[in-house]
């Protein structure tokens, strides 16, 4: 392996892993691209349901983090965890190195406590994507061609009027992001474009959550709201008809931005690699639509 090799350090600031060999095969399909690898303590320790103790899991991610020799750091999976770390968080360290850090569901916490604090990271994938027995190829395809050019366009089929909106890009999990409402590290963003997903929850408490948005002011200033995968959804007893679809009708006459669905990103594994922070360019067109992102760190070229 080259001396000038890329290197990639692998962190677990939220939940431990129920299969540690996941990172024995996300470190093998980075060896094989010429990758070195690096996994933190927190990646195979466990305290509770989580990946070691807060200290352990914040020495790791902050060390990471500003450590000048990593091209990438990772989270290997989300769960939950990551909030109790925020306020000891040094962001201004964190943005002096202005690294490339990819995580995604309770990832999201960082994602919007790290852009309250002015940086830019990535909704992506973990490692344990990467350690799925095979990878999938758009989320790989994404991932390096997101993190390897300074601007990347992105086109999917969609639902939703046609729109064109040019904005700050953020969001993530849905449920992190409401569950940062009232604190300082909910990013104040205005004109923006807000991404949500989430998963395992019945389609009235995406709804509930989403109009705490609406009622927390947040909805109202996005330039527009584009959601991701909410698989599975639950269906309830009394559910009578009542569904995601519903959730979104519901929504669209509740917000004065256009609604897109079909972004592909969420707790699936086809996923895009979205820079939380980023400049985006959205434009909605017959059931096509287009993401141009800009504006976010790359790996060196």
């Amino acid at each position: 392996m080259s001396a000038n090799a890329r290197r990639i350090g692998i962190v677990a600031p939220s939940g431990f892993l129920p299969d540690p060999k996941v990172i024995d095969r996300a470190a093998a399909f980075f060896g094989a691209r010429g990758w070195r690898v690096q996994a933190g303590e927190s990646v195979f320790a466990r305290e509770e349901r989580f990946a070691g103790a807060d200290d352990v899991r914040l020495a790791d991610l902050q060390h990471f983090a500003v450590d000048p020799a990593l091209d990438v750091v990772l989270a290997a999976r989300g769960g939950y965890g990551t909030t109790r770390l925020l306020g000891r968080l040094d962001y201004a360290a964190i943005a002096a190195r202005a690294p490339v850090i990819v995580g995604y569901s309770d990832f999201t916490a960082f994602h919007l406590a790290y852009l309250a604090h002015g940086g830019v990271s990535f909704a992506g994938p973990s490692a344990g994507d990467f350690g799925a027995r095979t990878p999938d190829a758009f989320t790989v395809e994404h991932f390096f061609g997101v993190l390897q050019n300074r601007r990347y366009a992105v086109r999917f089929d969609a639902e939703g009027p046609a729109c064109a909106a040019e904005g700050r890009l953020w969001g993530g999990n849905l449920a992190l992001v409401c569950a940062l409402i009232g604190t300082p590290f909910l990013p104040r963003v205005r004109g923006g474009i807000l991404f949500l997903e989430d998963v395992n929850e019945p389609a009235y408490r995406i709804e509930r959550m989403l109009v705490q948005l609406a009622q927390a002011g947040i909805l109202e200033r996005q330039r527009a709201i584009v959601l991701g995968a909410f698989d599975p959804v639950p269906p309830m007893p009394n559910d009578n008809g009542y569904s995601l679809a519903s959730v979104v009708k519901f929504l669209r006459k509740a917000s004065t931005a256009p609604v897109v669905t079909g972004l592909p990103f969420g707790h699936v594994a086809r996923k895009l690699t979205l820079p939380v922070g980023g400049r985006a360019a959205l434009t909605v067109r017959r059931g096509r639509a287009q993401l141009a992102l800009s504006r976010y760190p790359t790996i060196s070229l």
